[in-house]
C-alpha cells in the first residue's frame, strides 16, 4: 500500500487524499484506485476504472460469447456478427469519446459500455434464434441481467457501474427516459449513437448480401421482404419522428426506420461521421425509387446539412 497526502486550503480547511493501489484496510478488493477524501470529519471514498478492470471484462465478453458458439453455422454467423459488431462500436464510442474531450475516465466507461450493450443478443438468439425484440425479449433488459447474474459489473465504483447498467438498458430504447440524467445520460447518448454508426454499416453489408444471392444468405431477415413501404411508417419519417419498430411490418418499412434514426443522433461529431461514411445514400438504394422515398432522402439532407452548419457557427 502507498499513501500521498496532500493539503487543500482556502474555502477547505484540510483535505487528505489517501492512493491505494490494492485492497485498503477493511475494504472488499477493488481492482482499480481507491481516492479517500477527508473534510474535517467527512470522508468520501471515490473509485476510478482503471485499464486492466476494462481488459478484464474485455477477457470475460469474449469467454461468455463463445459460449454460445457450436456446430450450427446459421447460429454461429449470427453471434459473431454481434461480436464484431461490439468491437467496431468500441471503436466508434472511443473516437467520438475523443473528439468530445472526454478524460480517459469517461473513455475507459464508454468502451466498457459499448462492449456490453449487446450482450443481451447472445442469450436472445441462443433461445429464440432471432435478433426482433417484439417477437422474442428486450434484449437490453436481458443484458442488464446477464451483468448482474455474472458479476460483470462487481468491483467498479457503485456509480460507475450503475451508468454501464442504465446505458445498457437504455441503447434500444425509442428514446431515452426523462428520469435519466447526469452521468449516466452523457453514455447513454454516447452508446445511442456509436451503436447506430455501426449498425448501419451491418445492415448496409446484409441488404446487399441478400440481394445479391438471397437463397444462400445465412442472417436473419427479421420481416418480409415485400414492395413498397407502410404508410405511416413513411409519414414518420418524413415528418421527422422515430418509428417504434412494433409498426414495421416489412423490410423496407425497416429501411426507413433505421434511415429515421439520424433525428436521434446526439452529437454533431457522430451526424459529421455518418455522412462522411456515406451509409445512408447507399441504404436509400436499397428502397424503391418512388417519389415519397426521394422526399424521404430530401428531407434527411437537408436536416443534416442543418445541423452541421448550425454546430460550425
Amino acid at each position: 500500500m502507498f499513501r500521498n497526502h496532500f493539503i487543500i486550503s482556502k474555502s477547505i480547511h484540510l483535505g487528505i487524499f489517501q492512493v491505494f493501489g490494492r485492497k485498503p484496510p477493511g475494504k472488499r478488493r477493488i481492482f482499480g484506485i481507491h481516492w479517500r477524501l477527508c473534510f474535517s470529519s467527512l470522508c468520501l471514498d471515490i473509485w476510478f476504472m482503471e485499464q486492466d478492470q476494462v481488459e478484464r471484462i474485455r477477457v470475460w465478453f469474449d469467454e461468455y460469447t463463445s459460449r454460445f458458439l457450436g456446430d450450427d453455422e446459421v447460429v454461429n454467423a449470427h453471434l459473431r456478427l454481434k461480436q464484431e459488431h461490439a468491437a467496431r462500436t468500441c471503436e466508434e464510442i472511443l473516437l467520438l469519446a475523443e473528439q468530445l474531450g472526454l478524460d480517459e475516465n469517461q473513455k475507459r466507461i464508454a468502451e466498457v459500455v459499448a462492449l456490453m450493450h449487446d450482450v443481451g443478443r447472445f442469450p436472445q438468439f441462443a433461445e429464440y434464434r432471432t435478433f426482433h425484440d417484439p417477437t422474442s425479449v428486450d434484449h437490453c433488459a436481458l443484458g442488464v441481467a446477464v451483468l448482474r447474474e455474472q458479476g460483470v459489473l462487481e468491483g467498479l465504483a457503485a456509480r460507475e457501474a450503475q451508468w454501464v447498467e442504465t446505458a445498457v438498458a437504455c441503447h434500444g430504447r425509442k428514446v431515452i427516459p426523462s428520469g435519466v440524467t447526469g452521468p449516466a445520460l452523457l453514455f447513454s447518448k454516447l452508446i445511442r449513437d456509436a451503436d447506430k454508426i455501426d449498425i448501419f454499416r451491418v445492415v448496409l453489408e446484409n441488404y446487399r448480401g441478400y440481394r445479391e444471392n438471397p437463397d444462400t444468405f445465412l442472417l436473419e431477415i427479421e420481416l418480409p421482404d415485400e414492395p413498397g413501404c407502410s404508410r405511416d411508417v413513411l409519414e414518420a419519417v418524413l415528418n421527422g419522428e422515430l418509428v417504434d419498430s412494433r409498426r414495421l411490418r416489412t423490410l423496407n418499412d425497416m429501411k426507413l426506420c433505421q434511415l429515421g434514426w439520424v433525428y436521434d443522433m446526439n452529437f454533431t461529431p457522430a451526424l459529421q461521421r455518418l455522412k462522411e461514411l456515406g451509409f445512408l445514400d447507399d441504404i436509400f438504394e436499397c428502397l424503391p425509387q418512388t417519389p415519397d422515398i426521394a422526399r424521404v432522402r430530401e428531407g434527411i439532407l437537408i436536416y443534416i446539412d442543418a445541423r452541421l452548419a448550425g454546430d460550425a457557427k
